[in-house]
């Protein structure tokens, strides 16, 4: 399974979010530390969901963080993380 699908698996399961967004930027660090040539290395989320409301942004970071441990282990080498409010 592709990275990318992984992450937004995890994180849907996780966090039920109404709002989630996972982008490869990979191709973007190309020849910057932690890249690899067959990329799956650099990621941004977006995401809002309920559970993640009324938390500091430290907390919302760790549990997205902790959510992700395996996927940190296995290659991923940064996770840019955006999390917003419901409208």
């Amino acid at each position: 399974m592709p990275v990318r699908d992984a992450i937004v698996a995890k994180l849907s399961s996780k966090f039920a979010p109404s709002t989630l967004e996972v982008l490869d930027e990979s191709a973007r660090h190309q020849g910057h530390a932690g890249s690899r040539p067959e990329g799956e290395t650099h990621f941004r989320i977006r995401i809002v969901a309920d559970s993640l409301a009324g938390k500091s942004r430290i907390a919302q970071h760790r549990e997205i963080m902790e959510t992700l441990a395996q996927e940190l282990r296995s290659g991923v080498h940064a996770v840019a993380i955006e999390v917003g409010r419901r409208t």
